[in-house]
């Protein structure tokens, strides 16, 4: 998948019109219309600000994973990943139960 077939399907998942999504990044949505074509690539300054404004991760806006995070989940990893290794297992531990929880209250509802 490209980064406009990206853009595109990002855009109607937040409900945004190609003008909307231009006016939160500073361009025109004729701009956005042809990064969703194809027809231009958006610079790397460009990709961040659709990124932000689409809230996902710029690896996942340029097709390099799957993995869909918004912008508060990765603020969260990445302050995870400043503590020590002592301060990480017990967040690690606590969010596996919380995990574990969820899991079993779905498994039984």
């Amino acid at each position: 998948m490209t980064i406009g077939e990206h853009i595109l399907i990002l855009r109607k998942k937040h409900n945004l019109s190609q003008a909307a999504l231009g006016k939160k990044i500073n361009t025109s949505g004729d701009i956005i219309g042809r990064y969703e074509r194809d027809i231009m690539m958006p610079s790397i300054e460009v990709i961040m600000k659709i990124a932000d404004a689409l809230n996902v991760s710029i690896d996942f806006l340029v097709g390099k994973t799957t993995l869909e995070l918004d912008n508060n989940t990765l603020k969260r990893i990445e302050e995870v990943s400043k503590l020590n290794s002592e301060e990480k297992d017990k967040i690690f531990m606590v969010v596996d139960a919380l995990i574990r929880d969820f899991k079993a209250k779905k498994a039984y509802s």
